[in-house]
Protein backbone atom coordinates (compact mmCIF):
# COMPACT_ATOMS: atom_id res chain seq x y z
CA UNK A 1 0.00 0.00 0.00
CA UNK A 2 2.74 2.45 0.96
CA UNK A 3 4.85 1.66 -2.10
CA UNK A 4 1.89 2.43 -4.39
CA UNK A 5 1.20 5.69 -2.59
CA UNK A 6 4.85 6.74 -2.74
CA UNK A 7 4.90 6.02 -6.47
CA UNK A 8 1.84 8.22 -6.90
CA UNK A 9 3.43 11.02 -4.87
CA UNK A 10 6.58 10.79 -6.97
CA UNK A 11 4.48 11.28 -10.11
CA UNK A 12 2.87 14.36 -8.58
CA UNK A 13 6.26 15.80 -7.63
CA UNK A 14 7.55 15.26 -11.17
CA UNK A 15 4.68 17.50 -12.32
CA UNK A 16 5.61 20.33 -9.95
CA UNK A 17 3.12 19.52 -7.19
CA UNK A 18 4.92 20.46 -3.98
CA UNK A 19 4.58 17.70 -1.37
CA UNK A 20 6.51 17.79 1.89
CA UNK A 21 7.53 14.74 3.96
CA UNK A 22 4.90 15.71 6.55
CA UNK A 23 2.19 15.77 3.87
CA UNK A 24 3.37 12.35 2.68
CA UNK A 25 2.88 10.96 6.19
CA UNK A 26 -0.59 12.56 6.32
CA UNK A 27 -1.46 10.85 3.03
CA UNK A 28 -0.35 7.48 4.43
CA UNK A 29 -2.62 7.96 7.44
CA UNK A 30 -5.51 8.86 5.14
CA UNK A 31 -5.03 5.73 3.04
CA UNK A 32 -4.80 3.62 6.20
CA UNK A 33 -8.20 4.95 7.32
CA UNK A 34 -10.03 5.12 3.98
CA UNK A 35 -8.49 2.16 2.15
CA UNK A 36 -8.85 1.70 -1.59
CA UNK A 37 -12.41 0.40 -1.77
CA UNK A 38 -14.16 3.75 -2.24
CA UNK A 39 -12.62 5.65 -5.13
CA UNK A 40 -14.37 8.95 -4.38
CA UNK A 41 -13.37 8.98 -0.71
CA UNK A 42 -9.77 8.16 -1.59
CA UNK A 43 -9.62 10.96 -4.17
CA UNK A 44 -11.06 13.58 -1.80
CA UNK A 45 -8.91 12.50 1.14
CA UNK A 46 -5.62 12.50 -0.76
CA UNK A 47 -6.52 15.75 -2.53
CA UNK A 48 -6.93 17.52 0.79
CA UNK A 49 -3.50 16.34 1.95
CA UNK A 50 -1.45 16.67 -1.23
CA UNK A 51 -2.90 19.44 -3.46
CA UNK A 52 -3.04 23.02 -2.26
CA UNK A 53 -3.66 25.34 -5.22
CA UNK A 54 -6.34 25.07 -7.95
CA UNK A 55 -3.62 24.20 -10.47
CA UNK A 56 -2.23 21.48 -8.22
CA UNK A 57 -5.72 20.07 -7.66
CA UNK A 58 -6.28 19.85 -11.42
CA UNK A 59 -2.94 18.05 -11.84
CA UNK A 60 -3.78 15.79 -8.91
CA UNK A 61 -7.15 14.77 -10.36
CA UNK A 62 -5.62 13.98 -13.73
CA UNK A 63 -2.86 11.83 -12.22
CA UNK A 64 -5.27 10.14 -9.79
CA UNK A 65 -7.60 9.15 -12.63
CA UNK A 66 -4.81 7.42 -14.54
CA UNK A 67 -2.82 5.96 -11.64
CA UNK A 68 -5.57 4.51 -9.46
CA UNK A 69 -7.95 3.39 -12.18
CA UNK A 70 -6.29 0.04 -12.68
CA UNK A 71 -5.15 -0.28 -9.08
CA UNK A 72 -8.71 0.04 -7.79
CA UNK A 73 -9.88 -2.60 -10.24
CA UNK A 74 -7.29 -5.01 -8.85
CA UNK A 75 -8.18 -4.38 -5.24
CA UNK A 76 -11.92 -4.71 -5.76
CA UNK A 77 -11.89 -7.71 -8.11
CA UNK A 78 -13.89 -10.81 -7.18
CA UNK A 79 -11.51 -13.76 -7.49
CA UNK A 80 -14.41 -16.21 -7.17
CA UNK A 81 -16.40 -14.73 -10.04
CA UNK A 82 -16.96 -17.09 -12.97
CA UNK A 83 -14.90 -16.45 -16.07
CA UNK A 84 -16.54 -14.96 -19.11
CA UNK A 85 -15.80 -18.01 -21.23
CA UNK A 86 -15.11 -21.59 -20.06
CA UNK A 87 -12.89 -23.88 -22.15
CA UNK A 88 -14.24 -27.32 -23.15
CA UNK A 89 -13.83 -30.19 -20.72
CA UNK A 90 -10.45 -31.92 -21.27
CA UNK A 91 -11.82 -35.43 -20.64
CA UNK A 92 -14.60 -34.94 -23.19
CA UNK A 93 -12.12 -33.86 -25.83
CA UNK A 94 -9.73 -36.71 -25.02
CA UNK A 95 -12.51 -39.32 -25.05
CA UNK A 96 -13.73 -38.14 -28.43
CA UNK A 97 -17.14 -37.16 -27.09
CA UNK A 98 -16.92 -33.91 -29.05
CA UNK A 99 -16.87 -34.40 -32.80
CA UNK A 100 -14.93 -32.30 -35.27
CA UNK A 101 -18.19 -30.76 -36.51
CA UNK A 102 -19.18 -29.87 -32.93
CA UNK A 103 -15.78 -28.28 -32.32
CA UNK A 104 -15.98 -26.24 -35.47
CA UNK A 105 -19.45 -24.97 -34.59
CA UNK A 106 -18.64 -23.81 -31.05
CA UNK A 107 -17.02 -20.43 -30.15
CA UNK A 108 -14.41 -22.22 -28.08
CA UNK A 109 -13.62 -24.73 -30.86
CA UNK A 110 -10.14 -23.32 -31.43
CA UNK A 111 -9.34 -23.81 -27.75
CA UNK A 112 -10.57 -27.40 -28.06
CA UNK A 113 -8.13 -27.97 -30.91
CA UNK A 114 -5.37 -26.52 -28.75
CA UNK A 115 -6.36 -28.72 -25.81
CA UNK A 116 -6.51 -31.77 -28.08
CA UNK A 117 -2.99 -31.07 -29.38
CA UNK A 118 -1.77 -30.82 -25.79
CA UNK A 119 -2.81 -34.43 -25.15
CA UNK A 120 0.08 -35.59 -27.35
CA UNK A 121 2.64 -32.99 -26.13
CA UNK A 122 3.60 -32.88 -22.46
CA UNK A 123 5.39 -29.53 -22.77
CA UNK A 124 2.38 -27.92 -24.45
CA UNK A 125 0.13 -29.38 -21.75
CA UNK A 126 2.35 -27.90 -19.03
CA UNK A 127 2.15 -24.55 -20.79
CA UNK A 128 -1.66 -24.63 -21.00
CA UNK A 129 -1.90 -25.61 -17.34
CA UNK A 130 0.15 -22.58 -16.31
CA UNK A 131 -1.53 -19.53 -14.82
CA UNK A 132 -0.62 -17.25 -17.72
CA UNK A 133 -2.27 -19.38 -20.40
CA UNK A 134 -5.24 -20.15 -18.19
CA UNK A 135 -5.86 -16.41 -17.70
CA UNK A 136 -5.55 -15.80 -21.44
CA UNK A 137 -7.84 -18.67 -22.40
CA UNK A 138 -10.45 -17.78 -19.80
CA UNK A 139 -10.18 -14.05 -20.62
CA UNK A 140 -9.54 -13.29 -16.95
CA UNK A 141 -8.83 -9.59 -17.36
CA UNK A 142 -8.54 -8.74 -13.69
CA UNK A 143 -5.99 -11.46 -13.05
CA UNK A 144 -4.02 -10.50 -16.16
CA UNK A 145 -4.04 -6.86 -15.06
CA UNK A 146 -2.71 -7.80 -11.64
CA UNK A 147 0.02 -9.97 -13.16
CA UNK A 148 1.03 -7.15 -15.53
CA UNK A 149 1.27 -4.68 -12.66
CA UNK A 150 3.41 -7.03 -10.62
CA UNK A 151 5.71 -7.70 -13.58
CA UNK A 152 5.95 -3.96 -14.26
CA UNK A 153 7.04 -3.35 -10.68
CA UNK A 154 9.69 -6.07 -10.87
CA UNK A 155 11.27 -4.63 -14.03
CA UNK A 156 11.11 -1.02 -12.75
CA UNK A 157 8.61 0.30 -15.30
CA UNK A 158 8.02 3.39 -13.13
CA UNK A 159 11.51 4.58 -14.14
CA UNK A 160 10.61 4.88 -17.83
CA UNK A 161 11.52 8.31 -19.20
CA UNK A 162 11.97 8.19 -22.98
CA UNK A 163 9.60 6.90 -25.65
CA UNK A 164 12.51 4.84 -27.03
CA UNK A 165 12.39 2.76 -23.84
CA UNK A 166 8.87 1.45 -24.47
CA UNK A 167 10.11 -1.48 -26.58
CA UNK A 168 12.74 -2.38 -23.99
CA UNK A 169 10.26 -2.47 -21.12
CA UNK A 170 7.73 -4.37 -23.23
CA UNK A 171 10.30 -7.11 -23.83
CA UNK A 172 11.35 -7.14 -20.15
CA UNK A 173 7.76 -7.60 -18.98
CA UNK A 174 7.09 -10.34 -21.55
CA UNK A 175 10.20 -12.17 -20.35
CA UNK A 176 9.10 -11.70 -16.74
CA UNK A 177 5.69 -13.22 -17.57
CA UNK A 178 7.28 -16.23 -19.27
CA UNK A 179 6.28 -15.40 -22.84
CA UNK A 180 9.35 -17.21 -24.15
CA UNK A 181 7.64 -20.55 -23.31
CA UNK A 182 4.74 -19.58 -25.60
CA UNK A 183 7.22 -18.65 -28.35
CA UNK A 184 8.97 -22.00 -28.03
CA UNK A 185 5.64 -23.82 -28.18
CA UNK A 186 4.68 -21.86 -31.31
CA UNK A 187 7.95 -22.91 -32.96
CA UNK A 188 7.32 -26.58 -32.16
CA UNK A 189 3.73 -26.46 -33.43
CA UNK A 190 4.92 -24.77 -36.61
CA UNK A 191 7.50 -27.53 -37.18
CA UNK A 192 4.80 -30.18 -36.76
CA UNK A 193 2.31 -28.26 -38.93
CA UNK A 194 -0.20 -28.53 -36.08
CA UNK A 195 -3.79 -27.21 -36.51
CA UNK A 196 -3.43 -25.68 -33.02
CA UNK A 197 -0.71 -23.29 -34.24
CA UNK A 198 -3.00 -20.40 -35.20
CA UNK A 199 -4.81 -20.41 -31.84
CA UNK A 200 -1.61 -20.38 -29.81
CA UNK A 201 -0.26 -17.61 -32.02
CA UNK A 202 -3.47 -15.70 -31.34
CA UNK A 203 -2.98 -15.91 -27.57
CA UNK A 204 0.66 -14.91 -27.97
CA UNK A 205 -0.38 -11.84 -29.96
CA UNK A 206 -3.10 -10.96 -27.43
CA UNK A 207 -0.52 -11.08 -24.63
CA UNK A 208 1.93 -8.93 -26.55
CA UNK A 209 -0.76 -6.38 -27.38
CA UNK A 210 -1.88 -6.13 -23.77
CA UNK A 211 1.69 -5.67 -22.56
CA UNK A 212 2.33 -2.97 -25.19
CA UNK A 213 -0.86 -1.16 -24.16
CA UNK A 214 0.10 -1.41 -20.49
CA UNK A 215 3.59 -0.01 -21.13
CA UNK A 216 2.09 2.80 -23.23
CA UNK A 217 -0.29 3.79 -20.41
CA UNK A 218 2.48 3.72 -17.84
CA UNK A 219 4.74 5.76 -20.11
CA UNK A 220 2.10 8.46 -20.47
CA UNK A 221 1.62 8.48 -16.70
CA UNK A 222 5.25 8.43 -15.54
CA UNK A 223 7.21 9.99 -18.37
CA UNK A 224 5.41 13.30 -18.89
CA UNK A 225 6.72 14.90 -15.71
CA UNK A 226 10.15 13.29 -16.08
CA UNK A 227 10.41 14.49 -19.67
CA UNK A 228 9.64 18.02 -18.52
CA UNK A 229 12.27 17.77 -15.79
CA UNK A 230 14.75 16.34 -18.31
CA UNK A 231 14.02 19.16 -20.75
CA UNK A 232 14.33 21.78 -18.01
CA UNK A 233 17.70 20.29 -17.05
CA UNK A 234 18.92 20.50 -20.64
CA UNK A 235 17.67 24.06 -21.12
CA UNK A 236 19.18 25.21 -17.83
CA UNK A 237 22.63 23.99 -18.91
CA UNK A 238 22.49 25.22 -22.52
CA UNK A 239 24.25 28.44 -23.48
CA UNK A 240 21.56 31.07 -23.72
CA UNK A 241 22.70 32.31 -27.13
CA UNK A 242 22.32 28.76 -28.51
CA UNK A 243 18.65 28.44 -27.59
CA UNK A 244 16.34 28.24 -30.55
CA UNK A 245 13.45 30.69 -30.72
CA UNK A 246 10.70 28.10 -30.19
CA UNK A 247 12.28 27.17 -26.83
CA UNK A 248 12.25 30.72 -25.47
CA UNK A 249 8.78 30.48 -23.90
CA UNK A 250 9.92 27.33 -22.05
CA UNK A 251 13.02 29.15 -20.84
CA UNK A 252 10.89 32.04 -19.59
CA UNK A 253 8.80 29.57 -17.61
CA UNK A 254 11.97 27.96 -16.27
CA UNK A 255 13.33 31.36 -15.18
CA UNK A 256 10.12 32.05 -13.28
CA UNK A 257 10.26 28.62 -11.69
CA UNK A 258 13.86 29.19 -10.55
CA UNK A 259 12.97 32.65 -9.29
CA UNK A 260 10.02 31.26 -7.35
CA UNK A 261 12.25 28.68 -5.69
CA UNK A 262 14.80 31.33 -4.72
CA UNK A 263 12.04 33.62 -3.49
CA UNK A 264 10.74 30.91 -1.19
CA UNK A 265 14.27 30.23 0.04
CA UNK A 266 15.21 33.84 0.71
CA UNK A 267 11.89 35.41 1.68
CA UNK A 268 12.21 37.92 4.48
CA UNK A 269 11.81 36.44 7.94
CA UNK A 270 10.27 38.14 10.91
CA UNK A 271 12.33 38.94 13.96
CA UNK A 272 11.40 39.66 17.57
CA UNK A 273 10.90 43.36 18.26
CA UNK A 274 9.50 45.63 20.95
CA UNK A 275 6.90 47.00 18.58
CA UNK A 276 5.16 46.14 15.34
CA UNK A 277 2.65 43.32 14.81
CA UNK A 278 1.62 41.29 17.86
CA UNK A 279 2.79 37.69 17.77
CA UNK A 280 -0.43 36.19 19.13
CA UNK A 281 0.59 32.52 19.10
CA UNK A 282 3.79 33.10 21.05
CA UNK A 283 2.09 35.52 23.46
CA UNK A 284 -0.74 33.06 24.22
CA UNK A 285 1.68 30.16 24.73
CA UNK A 286 3.68 32.25 27.18
CA UNK A 287 0.50 32.97 29.14
CA UNK A 288 -0.44 29.31 29.63
CA UNK A 289 1.66 29.08 32.78
CA UNK A 290 -0.28 32.05 34.19
CA UNK A 291 -3.79 30.68 33.56
CA UNK A 292 -3.97 32.46 30.23
CA UNK A 293 -3.07 35.89 31.57
CA UNK A 294 -0.73 37.51 29.06
CA UNK A 295 1.79 39.17 31.36
CA UNK A 296 4.38 39.26 28.56
CA UNK A 297 3.73 40.20 24.94
CA UNK A 298 5.81 39.28 21.91
CA UNK A 299 6.02 41.25 18.68
CA UNK A 300 7.13 40.54 15.13
CA UNK A 301 8.35 43.00 12.59
CA UNK A 302 9.97 43.09 9.16
CA UNK A 303 12.91 45.41 8.75
CA UNK A 304 12.22 48.15 6.24
CA UNK A 305 15.76 49.15 5.28
CA UNK A 306 17.00 47.56 2.07
CA UNK A 307 20.28 47.66 0.23
CA UNK A 308 20.13 48.41 -3.48
CA UNK A 309 21.29 46.54 -6.57
CA UNK A 310 22.53 48.25 -9.73
CA UNK A 311 22.35 45.92 -12.75
CA UNK A 312 24.48 47.09 -15.68
CA UNK A 313 23.92 45.02 -18.82
CA UNK A 314 25.70 44.95 -22.14
CA UNK A 315 22.98 44.53 -24.80
CA UNK A 316 25.21 44.46 -27.88
CA UNK A 317 25.11 41.52 -30.28
CA UNK A 318 24.99 38.03 -28.83
CA UNK A 319 25.50 39.36 -25.28
CA UNK A 320 21.97 40.74 -25.41
CA UNK A 321 20.52 37.26 -24.88
CA UNK A 322 22.33 36.92 -21.54
CA UNK A 323 21.32 40.41 -20.42
CA UNK A 324 17.71 39.61 -21.27
CA UNK A 325 17.60 36.63 -18.94
CA UNK A 326 19.53 38.35 -16.15
CA UNK A 327 16.99 41.19 -16.17
CA UNK A 328 14.13 38.72 -16.38
CA UNK A 329 15.58 36.85 -13.42
CA UNK A 330 16.08 39.96 -11.30
CA UNK A 331 12.61 41.33 -12.01
CA UNK A 332 11.01 37.98 -11.20
CA UNK A 333 12.45 38.35 -7.70
CA UNK A 334 10.97 41.73 -6.81
CA UNK A 335 9.37 40.38 -3.63
CA UNK A 336 12.68 39.33 -2.07
CA UNK A 337 15.31 41.43 -3.84
CA UNK A 338 16.27 44.84 -2.56
CA UNK A 339 15.65 47.78 -4.85
CA UNK A 340 16.96 47.11 -8.37
CA UNK A 341 18.02 49.87 -10.74
CA UNK A 342 18.79 48.68 -14.25
CA UNK A 343 21.12 50.15 -16.86
CA UNK A 344 21.71 49.04 -20.44
CA UNK A 345 24.52 49.98 -22.77
CA UNK A 346 26.45 49.30 -25.94
CA UNK A 347 28.10 52.48 -27.26
CA UNK A 348 26.27 54.60 -24.66
CA UNK A 349 24.48 53.83 -21.39
CA UNK A 350 21.12 54.78 -19.97
CA UNK A 351 18.93 53.83 -17.00
CA UNK A 352 16.04 51.60 -18.02
CA UNK A 353 14.32 51.01 -14.66
CA UNK A 354 11.19 52.89 -15.78
CA UNK A 355 10.71 50.49 -18.68
CA UNK A 356 9.83 47.78 -16.18
CA UNK A 357 7.28 50.04 -14.54
CA UNK A 358 5.59 51.04 -17.79
CA UNK A 359 5.68 47.70 -19.67
CA UNK A 360 5.51 43.97 -18.99
CA UNK A 361 8.97 42.61 -18.35
CA UNK A 362 9.32 40.84 -21.74
CA UNK A 363 8.18 43.94 -23.65
CA UNK A 364 10.48 46.15 -21.58
CA UNK A 365 13.49 43.98 -22.40
CA UNK A 366 12.61 44.01 -26.09
CA UNK A 367 12.45 47.84 -26.11
CA UNK A 368 15.73 48.10 -24.20
CA UNK A 369 17.53 45.88 -26.70
CA UNK A 370 16.15 47.94 -29.57
CA UNK A 371 17.14 51.30 -28.05
CA UNK A 372 20.58 50.52 -26.67
CA UNK A 373 21.85 47.77 -28.97
CA UNK A 374 24.85 48.48 -31.22
CA UNK A 375 28.64 48.52 -31.23
CA UNK A 376 30.28 48.25 -27.80
CA UNK A 377 32.20 51.03 -26.08
CA UNK A 378 32.83 50.16 -22.43
CA UNK A 379 34.81 53.31 -21.71
CA UNK A 380 32.11 55.71 -22.89
CA UNK A 381 29.40 53.61 -21.18
CA UNK A 382 31.27 53.72 -17.85
CA UNK A 383 31.47 57.49 -18.13
CA UNK A 384 27.69 57.63 -18.62
CA UNK A 385 27.19 55.32 -15.63
CA UNK A 386 29.41 57.49 -13.44
CA UNK A 387 27.38 60.60 -14.27
CA UNK A 388 24.06 58.80 -13.60
CA UNK A 389 24.73 56.67 -10.54
CA UNK A 390 28.24 56.97 -9.10
CA UNK A 391 27.13 59.34 -6.32
CA UNK A 392 24.37 56.88 -5.30
CA UNK A 393 26.78 54.00 -4.71
CA UNK A 394 27.59 53.34 -1.06
CA UNK A 395 28.44 50.50 1.31
CA UNK A 396 24.93 49.04 0.88
CA UNK A 397 25.14 48.87 -2.91
CA UNK A 398 25.80 45.78 -5.01
CA UNK A 399 26.77 46.43 -8.62
CA UNK A 400 26.22 43.60 -11.12
CA UNK A 401 27.81 43.98 -14.53
CA UNK A 402 26.98 41.54 -17.30
CA UNK A 403 29.12 41.74 -20.41
CA UNK A 404 31.99 40.15 -22.33
CA UNK A 405 34.34 43.13 -21.73
CA UNK A 406 35.22 43.27 -25.45
CA UNK A 407 35.87 46.95 -25.92
CA UNK A 408 36.86 47.13 -29.61
CA UNK A 409 40.36 48.25 -28.46
CA UNK A 410 38.97 51.45 -26.92
CA UNK A 411 39.90 53.14 -23.63
CA UNK A 412 38.52 50.88 -20.84
CA UNK A 413 38.29 53.76 -18.32
CA UNK A 414 39.58 51.47 -15.61
CA UNK A 415 39.76 54.35 -13.12
CA UNK A 416 35.93 54.56 -13.11
CA UNK A 417 35.68 50.83 -12.34
CA UNK A 418 38.16 51.32 -9.47
CA UNK A 419 36.07 54.16 -8.11
CA UNK A 420 32.94 51.96 -8.22
CA UNK A 421 34.92 49.18 -6.50
CA UNK A 422 35.97 51.48 -3.65
CA UNK A 423 32.45 52.79 -3.02
CA UNK A 424 30.30 49.65 -3.38
CA UNK A 425 29.69 46.80 -0.99
CA UNK A 426 30.49 44.39 -3.81
CA UNK A 427 31.04 44.50 -7.55
CA UNK A 428 30.05 41.35 -9.43
CA UNK A 429 31.00 40.83 -13.08
CA UNK A 430 29.29 38.05 -15.03
CA UNK A 431 30.96 37.19 -18.32
CA UNK A 432 29.18 34.87 -20.80
CA UNK A 433 32.48 33.93 -22.43
CA UNK A 434 34.64 31.04 -21.28
CA UNK A 435 37.38 32.01 -18.83
CA UNK A 436 39.91 30.76 -21.36
CA UNK A 437 38.85 33.59 -23.69
CA UNK A 438 39.22 36.35 -21.09
CA UNK A 439 42.00 38.73 -22.09
CA UNK A 440 42.25 37.47 -25.65
CA UNK A 441 41.82 39.77 -28.65
CA UNK A 442 40.06 42.99 -27.67
CA UNK A 443 38.89 41.63 -24.30
CA UNK A 444 39.69 43.87 -21.31
CA UNK A 445 38.26 41.36 -18.84
CA UNK A 446 41.51 40.68 -17.02
CA UNK A 447 41.99 44.41 -16.44
CA UNK A 448 38.41 44.91 -15.21
CA UNK A 449 38.76 41.85 -13.00
CA UNK A 450 41.16 43.74 -10.73
CA UNK A 451 38.33 46.17 -9.90
CA UNK A 452 35.73 43.51 -9.02
CA UNK A 453 35.02 41.62 -5.80
CA UNK A 454 33.75 38.62 -7.72
CA UNK A 455 33.92 37.51 -11.37
CA UNK A 456 32.32 34.43 -12.88
CA UNK A 457 31.63 32.75 -16.17
CA UNK A 458 27.86 32.85 -16.65
CA UNK A 459 26.29 31.65 -19.88
CA UNK A 460 23.41 29.38 -18.82
CA UNK A 461 20.47 29.47 -16.43
CA UNK A 462 22.00 27.02 -13.96
CA UNK A 463 25.02 29.25 -13.45
CA UNK A 464 22.79 32.31 -13.29
CA UNK A 465 20.58 30.71 -10.64
CA UNK A 466 23.61 29.81 -8.51
CA UNK A 467 25.02 33.33 -8.71
CA UNK A 468 21.68 35.00 -7.91
CA UNK A 469 21.32 32.60 -4.97
CA UNK A 470 24.66 33.80 -3.60
CA UNK A 471 23.62 37.40 -4.26
CA UNK A 472 20.44 36.94 -2.23
CA UNK A 473 22.42 35.45 0.63
CA UNK A 474 24.83 38.39 0.67
CA UNK A 475 22.00 40.97 0.54
CA UNK A 476 19.72 39.21 3.04
CA UNK A 477 17.85 41.55 5.32
CA UNK A 478 16.42 38.87 7.60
Amino acid sequence: MHSKLLSFIQILRSRDVRISPAETLDAMDIVAVLGFSNRSFLHDGLSMALAKTPQEKATFSQCFEHFFKQELLDFSRDSDAPSERQPPDKDSVAAGEISDDDIASRPESADAVLENAAQQDAQLQALLDGNLMQNLMQNNRNELSLVLNQAGERVGLAQIQMFTQKGQYTRKILDELGEEHIRQAVIELEKNNSPALSQLQRYRDILREQVRDYVEREYLLHAEGKNKQFMDEILSKTRLNNLEHHYLHKVHDLVRKMAKKLAAKHSRKRRVSKRGQLNMSKTIRAGIANDGIMFKTYWKQVRKDKPQILAVCDVSGSVAAYAKFLLLFLYSLQDVLPKVRSFAFSSHLGEVSDYFVDYPVEKAIELINWKYGGATDYGNSLMDFASLALDDINSNTTVIILGDARNNNGDPKLEIMQSIYQRAKQVIWLNPESRKAWGTGDSDMLRYQSACHFTAECNNLRQLERIVDQLLKSTSVA
